[in-house]
C-alpha cells in the first residue's frame, strides 16, 4: 500500500501557520489530484487546499479548528486506489474513548444549556477563544456580536467556532425566532457534586493556583478581543517601526484633468465594460511609471545588501467589512495598459472584500499605495510594509481656489486637488531621493491627456 503524507502547503510570504476551517472530503472518500480537500484560514486569506496525489483519504491528522504549522503532516493519502478495510483510528466514531475526551464531553454537556427561543448557548461566555476570519464573517453578515458569539458552542480543538457550529446556530437562531440576548449579569452556575479535597496542615488558600491580577478600568467600557488577522497587523506594524526610520514627505497635485477626464468617461466605461472606471488604476500607472525613474526606491534591505527588484509589483490597501486591511498584489503593473489595470483593480478589489483572493496574489509586492482619500482624509503618515521600502498615501481630492500661471498673468481659479505622503525607509532612500519620487508622480498625474482613449 503507497502512503503519501499531505502537509500543510505554504500560502503566501510570511505565512508559517493555517486554521483548519472544514474538511471537503471524509476519510474513505476517493479524492482527485488537485481536487480541493480542505478549507484553510490564514492571516491573510481563506482558500481551499488541494490534494497532492489522487488516491483514497486513508487518515486526517487535524481537525476542524485546529491551527497547524506549515509543512505539518495534516493527512495520509493511499495511492493505490483502495479504500482501508477498517476504520481510521483518527476517524471520530471509531476513536478509543479517553479520559480527556470524555471529560470534555461532560464538560459541554455541563455548559450547554438552551436559553428562551430554544437557541443553544453557553452558560458563561468563552472569553479568550480564537475564531477563523470565516467565522468572524458569518457572525457579522448574520448580525451576530462578539458578546454573542461567546456563547456559542465549538466542537473545534480547544472549543473552537468551527463553521459548521456557527451555521448550526444561525439556523437555530433563525428558526427560533432571534439572537441570544447575553445577559450582564453573572449567569446562574450549575450545581456540581463537591469534590473531595485532601487535608493539609497548609491554609486552604494555598491550595490553588493564584489567579492573574484584575486590570482596573473606570467608567463604562467595552473589552475586545483582536481576531487573528489584527493581531498579525498589529505585530507588523511594530515591526515596521523598529525595522525601518520611516520618514514622510508630502506633494499636493492638480489632478484637474484626471477629474474631468473620468467624468467624461465613466457612463461610456461602464456600459462597455460592465464595470466602473476608478481614479485608483491612474494612480497606480503613475506609480509604476515613476518606479522606472527611481529604481531603488523598488528594492528591499538584506542584512548590508540592496536588492533593487526588476519586477514592478504594486501592492493596493484594501479595507475589508471587518475593519481589517488586506494588501492584494497587482504584479508587472508597468506592462499594463490603463485598461488592464482597471479591470485589474476592480477584480482583486472585489474578491479581497469577499475573502476570495489566493495566497499568491497577496505576496510579491514591490511597492504599496495607500487611498486614504476614500475616508475623507487628506493626507497622512502610512507604515511601511516590510521588506519594502517605500508607501504612497493617496489624499481625497478637493476643490481649492489656486493661482494659476498663464501667457498674460496669474489669475486664481478652482482646481482639483489632491495631496500625496510618501512615507520611505531612511536608511537607503534620502529626502532628494524620496521627496523627488513623490513630485514625479505628481507631474505624471498632472500631465494626464484629457484625450486619453480607454
Amino acid at each position: 500500500m503507497a502512503l503519501v503524507e499531505m502537509v500543510m502547503p505554504k500560502m503566501g510570504e510570511s505565512v508559517m501557520e493555517g486554521t483548519i476551517l472544514q474538511w471537503l472530503k471524509a476519510v474513505g472518500d476517493e479524492i482527485e489530484e488537485d481536487e480541493p480537500v480542505l478549507e484553510v484560514a490564514t492571516d491573510k486569506v481563506d482558500t481551499e487546499v488541494p490534494a497532492t496525489h489522487a488516491g483514497v483519504l486513508k487518515e486526517v491528522l487535524a481537525q476542524e479548528g485546529d491551527v497547524v504549522q506549515v509543512g505539518q503532516t495534516i493527512a495520509i493519502i493511499s495511492t493505490d486506489g483502495d479504500a482501508p478495510a477498517d476504520a481510521p483510528a483518527s476517524q471520530p466514531e471509531a476513536a478509543p474513548a479517553t479520559v480527556a475526551a470524555v471529560e470534555q464531553t461532560i464538560a459541554q454537556a455541563q455548559v450547554a444549556t438552551a436559553n428562551n427561543n430554544g437557541t443553544e448557548r453557553l452558560n458563561a461566555p468563552a472569553t479568550g477563544r480564537f475564531y477563523s476570519p470565516l467565522v468572524l464573517n458569518i457572525a457579522k453578515t448574520e448580525g451576530i456580536p462578539m458578546t454573542e458569539l461567546e456563547y456559542v458552542p465549538g466542537t473545534g480543538s480547544d472549543n473552537r467556532v468551527t463553521k459548521k457550529d456557527i451555521l448550526a446556530y444561525v439556523a437555530n437562531r433563525q428558526t427560533n425566532g432571534g439572537g441570544v440576548a447575553v445577559q450582564a449579569t453573572q449567569p446562574t452556575q450549575v450545581a456540581t457534586k463537591p469534590t473531595p479535597v485532601a487535608t493539609s496542615g497548609k491554609p486552604a488558600a494555598s491550595s490553588k493556583p493564584s489567579a492573574p491580577a484584575t486590570v482596573s478600568y473606570s467608567g463604562a467600557h467595552d473589552v475586545i478581543e483582536m481576531d487573528r488577522m489584527r493581531k498579525m497587523i498589529a505585530q507588523r506594524m511594530v515591526d515596521s517601526k523598529r525595522i525601518s526610520p520611516h520618514v514622510t514627505t508630502f506633494v499636493e497635485a492638480d489632478v484637474t484633468n484626471i477629474v474631468m477626464w473620468r467624468n467624461k468617461v465613466k457612463k461610456e466605461f461602464q456600459q462597455k465594460h460592465g464595470e466602473k472606471i476608478t481614479f485608483t488604476p491612474i494612480f497606480i500607472e503613475a506609480i509604476a511609471k515613476t518606479l522606472g525613474d527611481f529604481p531603488l526606491v523598488n528594492s528591499s534591505i538584506e542584512g548590508e545588501n540592496i536588492i533593487v527588484k526588476k519586477d514592478i509589483n504594486i501592492g493596493m490597501a484594501t479595507a475589508l467589512p471587518s475593519g481589517n486591511l488586506i494588501v492584494p498584489v497587482i504584479k508587472n503593473a508597468d506592462q499594463m495598459n490603463l485598461l488592464g489595470l482597471a479591470k485589474r483593480v476592480n477584480d482583486l478589489a472585489n474578491r479581497a472584500r469577499n475573502n476570495k483572493l489566493n495566497p499568491d496574489e497577496l505576496s510579491g509586492g514591490t511597492y504599496t499605495m495607500s487611498n486614504i482619500g476614500g475616508f475623507g482624509n487628506e493626507m497622512g503618515t502610512p507604515i511601511l510594509v516590510q521588506p519594502q521600502v517605500g508607501i504612497l498615501a493617496i489624499g481625497a481630492i478637493k476643490k481649492k481656489p489656486v493661482v494659476i500661471e498663464t501667457p498674460t498673468g496669474d489669475v486664481i481659479g478652482i482646481r482639483h486637488m489632491m495631496f500625496m505622503s510618501h512615507a520611505y525607509d531612511h536608511r537607503i532612500v534620502d529626502g532628494a531621493l524620496g521627496g523627488g519620487f513623490v513630485r514625479r508622480v505628481a507631474d505624471y498625474l498632472e500631465a494626464f491627456d484629457v484625450d486619453t482613449v480607454i
